[in-house]
């Protein structure tokens, strides 16, 4: 061998000798993957961002709904020390970030992205309202972030659901309430409704559930009208629903609609033996607005504190948090809560804040929440595990009178005079 020789083969010794060794161990993690990013043992908090409607048309549900769940909830989770995550070793509190969309889809939808892309933020919390839940639902799992629902259920997403394996439905919406709302009817006697349903997603859902289901089981439909969500007169409605002398007045649409339809009915004097709202009805400030008269009416839901050991720790613990009942939702609070009771058990099960693994965890276990145990089948929560389905205010409580073995009492019909 020549000197020239040796000498250059000494040279690439002593380059490559250095990277072998640290390629061999070094001070390199011995577990880590290669190429996968190192876990950031500074961090500190888990952030969950969301895009909430808190001003605009939509406002009362994050005033009402979701909102005053989340909010609990973080502070709970940070008396506790936070949500443990074993590949960090340790609890970690958890940190809001939310924007207020003002009601708006394309602004939803643009801060969203910004959540996801710019904020990066842990985990998402879901916008309000059925149509704005799909769209972030489609966007979401795009970037395989997991999103738990609130305010907002619908049958279109049922056969959408194979495709959006990081979205879970948690509220119970018409699949689960028709049926049951129409065998209460049926079961007391009712022999003839009308229905007013919004021209959205919504009204013509439940809708299109309840005319066909309502007239299988004997109960003729007079008629079937749809109403903008901007309207700001029933009466010629109302006049109808009277002139036809049916027994069952049935409402599907939002607040706004479902409070005028009360008020114009009291101011006409029209108390039709079944009135059924919803969403509206479900709400504790309804009897806030128009006092003993909601005595009787019917609304979606349903739950209270009687419906199980559960339900009454979880009503407990509200009112402590919030000093009353004035913000309870008798539809959606406990399966909103649960929600993130599950989510946080089940980063907790994965030990990581991989969304891959978290939502296998989320689709495979049974987790132990406010509503007791609660599974997911194709994505969504199956009907038995909510503590009820159709409400109606009796002696001044939101009380479960659907389905028949959940109700905590029987259902009052015909309803009082105003």
């Amino acid at each position: 061998m020549t000197k020239k020789v040796f000498l250059a083969l000494l040279v690439v010794c002593f380059l490559v000798l250095p990277l072998m060794i640290t390629g061999c161990g070094g001070d390199a993690a011995p577990d880590q993957d290669e190429g996968a990013a190192p876990i950031d043992t500074d961090k500190e908090v888990l952030v969950f961002g969301g895009v909430r409607s808190q001003s605009g048309v939509y406002a009362v549900f994050d005033e009402s709904a979701f909102g005053p769940m989340y909010r609990m909830w973080a502070d709970k989770v940070n008396e506790r020390g936070g949500i443990y995550v074993e590949e960090y070793g340790k609890q970690l509190p958890v940190e809001l970030l939310i924007y207020d969309d003002t009601s708006d889809m394309g602004t939803m939808t643009r801060l969203m992205e910004r959540l996801i892309v710019e904020d990066e933020v842990d985990f998402l919390l879901p916008p309000v309202s059925t149509a704005f839940l799909k769209t972030a639902a489609e966007l979401t799992s795009q970037h395989g972030y997991i999103l738990m629902g609130a305010e907002g259920g619908a049958k279109e997403l049922e056969p959408l659901m194979a495709r959006l394996p990081y979205f879970f439905s948690i509220l119970n919406h018409a699949t689960h309430q028709v049926p049951a709302m129409v065998d209460m009817l049926a079961a007391n006697g009712v022999e003839s409704a009308a229905i007013i349903f919004i021209a959205d997603q919504h009204g013509i859902e439940y809708s299109g559930d309840a005319v066909p289901l309502l007239e299988v089981n004997g109960i003729e439909v007079a008629f079937s009208r749809s109403v903008p969500p901007e309207i700001d007169d029933m009466s010629s409605i109302i006049s109808e629903a009277m002139a036809s002398d049916v027994d069952a007045l049935l409402c599907f649409a939002y607040p706004d609609q479902n409070f005028l339809l009360v008020g114009q009915c009291i101011e006409m004097g029209y108390n039709p033996d079944v009135l059924l709202l919803g969403p509206g009805a479900n709400f504790q400030f309804f009897p806030g607005i128009f006092g003993p008269m909601v005595e009787g009416i019917m609304g979606w839901g349903a739950w209270n504190e009687k419906s199980s050991p559960e339900a009454a720790e979880f009503y407990d613990m509200f009112v402590d948090y919030y000093g009353g009942e004035d913000l309870f939702d008798w539809w959606g609070h406990l399966p909103y809560y649960a929600s993130l009771e599950i989510l946080e058990q089940a980063i907790e099960k994965a030990g990581t804040l991989d969304h891959d693994v978290i939502k296998d965890v989320i689709s495979e276990e049974r987790f132990e929440t406010v509503m007791g145990t609660v599974w997911f089948e194709n994505g969504a929560v199956p009907a038995e595990c909510y503590e009820g389905q159709v409400g109606q205010w009796v002696n001044g409580k939101f009380e479960v009178i659907a389905p028949a073995d959940k109700a905590t009492a029987d259902p009052v019909i015909p309803k009082p005079a105003w």
